[in-house]
């Protein structure tokens, strides 16, 4: 559908692409990933004709068309939000002008039998049914769904535009292209400015209703769940693999596994050839065979291993200082803006070395929270910091926050203090701006490498309290596993706000969901947590499902045939006998699942419990080591989460049976 042929690109005498070509087919769902300023927004733009290319072509056929959404946009439109997602649908108005049109030029044209008329009869068919399939009510209603999906509800319908922060005017535009259906859409980190919720919902319009996808995203539960094909860009070059990004990554390393031993074993064959013929080459007996080695070695076709990008970011948190044992301790906190109240009654306490996520739509006060906590905007109800708390703040816009017309060493020599400043360039070289880089302005940076110089300002001065707002965005997956890591090993307290599933998942033992005005506390990981949702949102499906399906009596005239059940209350209505054996089985898999997870985390409880009482009996016998006392501090921590998983379990299987009606 999209041909790439030999596509080169140079910026400032230096190769960002180097004679690449592929095609992008019909249904195509292409993952485009590489390591920050590999090109792959360049490629993007070139694709969508935004941005000429050095040398090489981009062969677009004429009826296929293209949206993109790109990573940053300047937005001025001054529309309502439902005025503003109606311009999706303006090529339905040059149908219905074309429309008009030919009906004008029908009703002047009297040749009736001529092949002229039949061809306008024809095409004014066609532009009938177009418009009839596409201008019905239809049109609102998908509009209506793809905005409440992309997270607005229905009273921000009519709101102007203006009155919406940058990341909401990106869901709208997201919105538009999203309706526009064009046949190739072209996606530059479409999740940043999404939760979790609308992330889901993107997916499921991605994977059933688009044509072909071109997508750079760092969520990686995002593009494994979209896409069926990953390019690597890296060095110049692509790598062209039809499968999702889990599988990129094992096909990946084993192609480069590969190439390593055939390029060794060639290289031994070589070697054994040569000293063959450096042996024997003076020996006339020897002669022919010398002879036939050299053709042999002449002939061989040289194996070259892909070189491999091993630019690596080094990041490590300094040692927290020791903070109270509650570094955040909130009572009844709550924040309105006039009329609006975002959140109350938000009460929590955070134990020193926990890490913990702040989860939930986007304009439900998880940044305001934040906020609240950092004491940058006053709030109602109590909230107190522990002693000696340090506060490390990562804000969501921090990349944006930057001078783009000074260069990344002024960026950080800036704000250095004391020794600090006499090591600058070995920071810098840690996270990837060695050499020449730490030259660049800030303004040419790509996304990715603006926020790695945003987190450094994190390593100038050592905290105790790590306050991450959605730090992955813009990050690639490598840094973003790095980054990860560090947090695991960072000895102090963690709140991040993020939407992505897969870096939470593992980093994390305890969730707050923002909804609905409230702050709820959720012990367990990220996929704990979005269980127990799933869970909850059935269980209200099933107690919906006998009041909206009453079944009426076999007669309407009244005596012994009448069936009163439906004006009953729904729990006074045995439910077996509501639902089909479908239900039945599927409420049955529901609670076998629960009990399973019950089962599951007592076994681990156990577990650990037998590990404690070894380590225990280890120093009953006079074994003092540090390394034992560690461990046993380490293998207590992880029976107070493993405690808290299984009440977790506990409760969501009680909970479920309640609604089941099964208790």
């Amino acid at each position: 559908m999209i041909s790439i042929q030999n596509l080169s690109v140079e910026f400032s005498a230096k190769s960002l692409f180097d004679g690449i070509s592929y095609v992008i087919n019909k249904r195509d769902r292409i993952a485009l990933v590489g390591k920050n300023g590999a090109g792959k927004s360049t490629m993007l733009k070139i694709i969508a004709g935004l941005q000429r290319p050095t040398s090489g072509t981009v062969a677009v056929p004429q009826d296929v068309t293209i949206g993109y959404l790109p990573q940053h946009m300047t937005l001025t439109d001054t529309n309502t939000v439902i005025e503003e997602v109606r311009k999706a649908f303006g090529h339905i108005r040059e149908l219905h002008v074309q429309y008009d049109r030919l009906s004008a030029e029908l009703a002047e044209r009297t040749d009736y039998d001529s092949e002229g008329y039949a061809r306008l009869i024809d095409r004014m068919t066609v532009l009938s049914e177009q418009i009839a399939m596409e201008d019905g009510d239809g049109g609102q209603a998908e509009m209506e769904k793809a905005l409440i999906g992309l997270g607005f509800v229905r009273s921000d319908f009519e709101r102007p535009t203006s009155e919406f922060s940058g990341g909401w005017r990106m869901r709208i535009e997201l919105a538009k292209i999203l309706l526009q259906r064009p046949d190739v859409l072209l996606l530059d980190e479409p999740t940043n400015h999404l939760d979790i919720e609308s992330i889901q919902w993107l997916e499921t319009f991605l994977t059933t209703k688009a044509g072909a996808v071109v997508l750079v995203s760092h969520d990686r539960a995002f593009i494994d769940n979209v896409t069926n094909r990953t390019i690597e860009i890296s060095l110049g070059k692509i790598y062209d693999y039809a499968v999702n990004y889990s599988k990129y990554v094992v096909l990946h390393q084993e192609r480069i596994e590969q190439q390593r031993r055939a390029y060794e074993n060639q290289q031994k064959q070589i070697q054994d050839t040569e000293e063959f013929i450096e042996r024997f080459r003076y020996k006339a007996t020897k002669a022919v065979q010398v002879q036939s080695r050299m053709k042999q070695l002449a002939k061989i076709e040289r194996i070259e291993v892909d070189e491999v990008d091993t630019s690596r970011l080094s990041l490590r948190f300094p040692p927290a200082p020791r903070s109270g044992d509650y570094p955040v301790i909130a009572d009844g906190v709550g924040k309105a803006y006039g009329d609006h109240q975002v959140f109350d009654g938000a009460t929590f306490t955070i134990k020193r070395g926990e890490k913990v996520a702040f989860v939930g739509k986007n304009g439900e006060g998880k940044s305001t929270l934040v906020k609240c906590i950092m004491g940058e905007i006053p709030f109602t109800g109590h909230l107190k910091l522990g002693h000696n708390v340090k506060i490390g703040y990562f804000a969501q816009n921090q990349a944006q926050l930057l001078d783009g017309e000074i260069t990344v060493f002024d960026t950080i020599d800036r704000v250095a203090v004391g020794d600090i400043r006499t090591k600058i360039r070995d920071i810098l070289g840690a996270f990837m701006f060695g050499g020449e880089a730490s030259d660049k302005k800030v303004k040419v940076l790509s996304g990715g490498e603006k926020t790695r110089l945003a987190m450094i300002r994190l390593l100038l001065e050592p905290v105790n309290l790590l306050i991450l707002d959605e730090p992955t965005n813009h990050l690639d997956m490598a840094t973003k596993d790095i980054l990860k890591q560090a947090i695991k090993d960072f000895d102090g307290t963690v709140i991040v706000v993020s939407h992505d599933r897969e870096f939470l998942d593992g980093l994390v033992e305890k969730v707050y969901e923002f909804g609905g005005g409230r702050v709820r506390e959720c012990l367990g990981g990220i996929y704990e947590f979005l269980e127990k949702k799933k869970l909850a949102s059935l269980a209200e499906l099933e107690r919906e499902k006998p009041q909206a399906q009453p079944q009426p009596g076999p007669s309407a005239s009244g005596g012994k045939g009448v069936d009163t059940s439906a004006d009953k209350p729904a729990e006074a209505v045995p439910k077996q006998g509501r639902v089909s054996y479908t239900e039945q089985r599927e409420r049955q898999r529901m609670v076998k699942r629960a009990e399973k997870k019950v089962a599951d985390a007592e076994a681990a409880i156990a577990d650990i419990e037998a590990q404690i009482a070894e380590v225990e009996a280890k120093i009953a016998a006079g074994n003092v080591e540090r390394e034992i006392f560690d461990l046993h501090a380490s293998l207590g921590k992880q029976l107070d989460n493993a405690m808290s998983l299984w009440e977790l379990a506990g409760m969501e299987l009680d909970d479920l049976k309640k609604s089941l009606g099964m208790e």
